[in-house]
């Protein structure tokens, strides 16, 4: 959620809606607790009511063919009732039908409320009604199916949602957090343009990602699934796909569109990317078999998880139960928001830490996830990241976490607790990782000055930026740190905790920041300048991250013919990936795929400790400006190729460099890349205007 700040009310709710002011000011309640009353912002954060009220067990809608179990959380509740609505999916839209029964439940230890139903109640939809100053009808959070558009919870046989050799379904083999290469996608804007070859019915679907055999309509160009495989990326990062605010499911036939960056119900897949939102099973069904497509093309899968903020604030469902409980206040009492979406939650206290872990470690029992990135990750406290940590180590320890290491406010949690990307060091060596905005700003310029140039585009004195990122933003006594933009100093403990990336789906499109910066040039020059940020980022350390369709010069053009630099709200005609620039830029796409097959190959592009790098990365100094060299010893990480040169120039000028003695394989340079040798250099090389280089020593 890397943004303007000031345009921030924008990105995290839908133009169609009026922002109620009031949700960004908390109304000062009183709760009965211990039998008194006390304002519900100091209660919550007394140790005595995290000693009383914090619950361990069983929450949420627990169901066996012979009973079902509903348990809710709600210490502050005169009352609470469970409200049944029948098993009609189509009595169940936005406006709430009469329900067919309503039950008292019963106040149990810890401020939870239960009740046992007997009988077999798969299907049922239900909701809590809870009486606390007022009386208010909320979704259980812990609700794993929901009804359209998200209104309420369904009770459901998660064994009756597993597509067909759900079983055998298992995690593609990822060695290390650094041998991921990851793709960052959207649902909607993979398979939704007529070009992508998908059916019509299944396009912009769970089902349209995994649709086997896509090409190009009329050509032998592929799509969607069959590119991810032939580009030859480990994992797919899918922009949120739970249950959120901003689509109306009931209409799938009009034209919608939302990142999803408005949480409504966390643990239910959105409706909307389903071929029938109304059945709370079809998406769950469909969601697992995208999975398990994905794992057995050999690509694993990280969901993006927003539990920094939800789409509503007062009337979330969290607050209709629990009133203020889940989100921070300031000293006033008032709704603090370092989301910049009108809340943040509050991750240290206990039951809402609970729920995050319960939520990540439910996504990755049931439905096999491989990875989490969290949402402005720095509004979660540190604690609770590596609490998540430790939970999911327990179901596999291979799976990633990362996150954005920034948040997009001031928040009353105090800077030392929170996950920053400064405070990475913190997590010692544990894998949580932060984007290195680094990096990011380094190859191509600030992502908020949209003008401003980086190292590839023109940009002046971003050297120790680039070697910054190079090492994955370690310490290495070969980096001028005073040099580093902002005198960043070295932040993360090894490689597997640094995201290494030129674009996401915030901002401007690498090509589109390309360019914005570069008005007045040929494209010829912009693919070159593509194509050196393209390599700088694929032979860095860490965990290297890339934009959907970043490989096919992606743009983003309004239809005034200006370029979007924040889509969230926008319509396919600008967000959809136009396959037909595969054809167009085919130079461009072979040149990302030669450098990801390199990476995957060599062991020396993605090294997996902050030793290795420091003992077999040396920077050459060249006497150029604008340029930055550099050798990687391969031998010493058993790497096939025993000593590599690597060579950045994004001069308008060609340079030579002398190399050290012995034969050498030029293996990328400013036309292809890949493992093949494209010819023989000795002595001296020269390096073209704005291009990359990679020489691997002759054996």
């Amino acid at each position: 959620m890397t943004v303007r700040w000031y345009k921030s009310f924008k990105y995290c709710f839908n133009k169609s809606k009026k922002l109620n002011l009031e949700t960004n000011t908390a109304k000062m309640r009183k709760v009965r607790v211990y039998g008194m009353q006390k304002k519900g912002k100091s209660i919550f954060c007394k140790k005595e009511f995290h000693e009383k009220y914090s619950y361990s067990g069983k929450l949420g809608a627990n169901y066996t063919n012979e009973n079902t179990m509903f348990t809710v959380w709600a210490p502050t509740a005169e009352k609470v009732e469970l409200v049944l609505y029948g098993t009609n999916p189509y009595r169940n839209e936005r406006a709430l039908s009469v329900p067919e029964q309503v039950i008292l439940m019963k106040k149990g230890p810890n401020g939870v409320w239960e009740t046992d139903l007997n009988g077999d109640w798969d299907g049922t939809f239900y909701n809590y009604k809870v009486t606390t100053d007022t009386v208010q009808e909320a979704v259980d959070p812990y609700a794993k199916a929901v009804g359209v558009n998200g209104m309420v919870g369904m009770v459901v046989n998660l064994n009756s949602t597993n597509p067909n050799g759900w079983e055998l379904d298992k995690r593609p083999k990822l060695d290390a957090p650094t041998d991921a290469i990851i793709y960052e996608m959207h649902v909607r804007d993979f398979s939704i343009a007529k070009n992508s070859g998908v059916e019509r019915e299944k396009s912009g679907k769970f089902t349209g990602v995994w649709q086997s055999n896509t090409k190009i309509p009329g050509t032998n160009i592929t799509t969607c699934l069959e590119h991810l495989k032939e580009l030859g990326v480990t994992m797919v990062h899918l922009l949120p796909v739970f249950d959120y605010d901003s689509v109306d499911e009931s209409k799938p036939d009009t034209p919608q569109f939302n990142w999803g960056y408005d949480p409504q119900n966390y643990n239910a897949p959105e409706g909307s990317y389903s071929s029938n939102p109304y059945d709370g099973k079809t998406r769950i069904k469909e969601m697992k078999q995208m999975i398990m497509e994905l794992h057995k093309a050999g690509i694993q899968v990280i969901m993006d998880v927003v539990f920094n903020h939800t789409a509503k604030t007062e009337d979330s469902n969290f607050n209709k139960i629990v009133p203020d409980y889940y989100y921070r206040q300031d000293k006033n009492g008032n709704f603090s928001d370092a989301s910049a979406c009108g809340n943040e939650t509050a991750s240290e206290r206990y039951m809402v830490r609970r729920f995050i872990i319960d939520s990540v470690a439910y996504w990755a029992e049931e439905y096999h996830i491989d990875g989490f990135r969290f949402d402005l990750m720095a509004v979660h406290d540190i604690e609770t990241m590596k609490a998540i940590r430790h939970r999911l180590d327990t179901i596999d320890p291979k799976i990633l976490i990362y996150g954005e290491g920034w948040n997009g406010g001031s928040s009353p949690l105090p800077k030392y607790r929170q996950a920053l990307k400064v405070n990475t060091v913190q997590y010692g060596g544990l894998q949580i990782a932060a984007f290195s905005d680094d990096i990011r700003d380094g190859v191509k310029g600030s992502v908020f000055k949209l003008e401003k140039p980086g190292f590839i585009n023109g940009g002046k004195n971003w050297e120790e930026n680039i070697k910054f990122g190079i090492v994955a933003s370690i310490a290495h006594e070969e980096i001028d740190y005073a040099k580093v933009y902002k005198k960043m100093k070295p932040w993360a403990n090894g490689p597997y905790q640094t995201i290494t990336y030129a674009s996401a789906h915030d901002n401007l499109t690498l090509w589109d920041k390309i360019q914005i910066t570069n008005p007045n040039e040929e494209e010829n020059v912009w693919i070159a300048m593509n194509k050196l940020c393209a390599a700088i980022i694929f032979t860095s350390q860490g965990i290297v991250f890339m934009q959907a369709g970043e490989e096919l010069a992606r743009t983003k053009v309004k239809e005034d013919g200006t370029l979007d630099e924040n889509s969230y709200a926008s319509p396919d005609s600008v967000n959809q990936i136009d396959w037909e620039r595969k054809i167009k830029y085919k130079e461009l796409y072979e040149y990302y795929k030669g450098l990801i097959q390199m990476r995957k190959t060599h062991k020396m592009f993605h090294m997996n400790t902050a030793q290795q790098i420091r003992s077999n990365i040396h920077f050459i100094e060249t006497g150029y400006s604008n340029v930055v060299a550099y050798s990687l010893n391969g031998q010493a990480v058993q790497d096939l190729w025993r000593e590599a040169i690597i060579i950045f120039n994004s001069n308008r000028k060609s340079i030579s460099i002398p190399l050290p003695e012995g034969s050498w394989n030029v293996v990328v340079d400013k036309e292809k890349a890949g493992i093949d040798s494209l010819r023989k250099a000795n002595q001296l090389i020269e390096i073209p205007a704005i291009s990359a280089c990679v020489l691997v020593k002759d054996d």
